[in-house]
């Protein structure tokens, strides 16, 4: 405390740099928002029958997006592909991802590190195989396209693994999906 006294520019050295780390780190989460956490009472605008989910996806895809599967490692086609566009959601063809923000992760899935907006998708606490991790979900439907995790590169250090099943790539100036199954 004597220090302080005794050099006070050090106390207000170190209230200039906290409040600018501050200002940093809010400026980051305002540009790339967290998406919201699902719980038992959200309701997802988007409702079909299982026979419908089933009648508008391929198998894979249903076992992606409906039983929230995962496709083996380094077998998905958006894996290594890196042509510019938006990847849409194959259960309600809403963007979801700008190749703007996807990144090689080495996991053998395709990786971004932020959705294209925070209300594309939400989060849903999995604590599947004795483990807790956040699931990503289609905002529309609650159809699950993969996980989140804390190991991205910045600018969000978020690391957004999905399942090239669960997406629909658009090449930049392209039209949006009018089906959820391939051509």
């Amino acid at each position: 405390m004597t220090y302080l006294r005794k050099y006070p520019f050090v106390m207000l050295l170190a209230l200039a740099v906290f409040s600018l780390h501050c200002g940093l780190a809010q400026t980051k989460s305002k540009k790339y928002p967290d998406p919201a956490v699902a719980t038992a009472k959200t309701v997802f605008p988007m409702k079909l029958t299982e026979a419908e989910w089933k009648a508008r996806l391929t198998p894979a895809q249903y076992y992606i997006l409906r039983e929230e599967g995962t496709e083996r490692a380094t077998t998905g086609k958006y894996d290594h592909f890196y042509e510019k566009g938006t990847y849409y959601s194959a259960a309600t063809l809403q963007p979801l991802f700008s190749s703007e923000a996807k990144f090689n992760s080495g996991t053998g899935w395709p990786s971004f590190y932020a959705p294209i907006s925070p209300d594309a998708v939400m989060l849903v606490k999995d604590n599947s195989f004795g483990e807790t991790r956040w699931a990503v979900v289609d905002s529309k439907s609650g159809s699950h396209l993969g996980h989140v995790f804390d190991d991205g590169p910045e600018p969000t250090g978020k690391r957004y693994c999905m399942n090239s099943a669960a997406l629909i790539f658009v090449p930049e100036g392209g039209k949006p999906p009018t089906s959820s199954k391939p051509n």
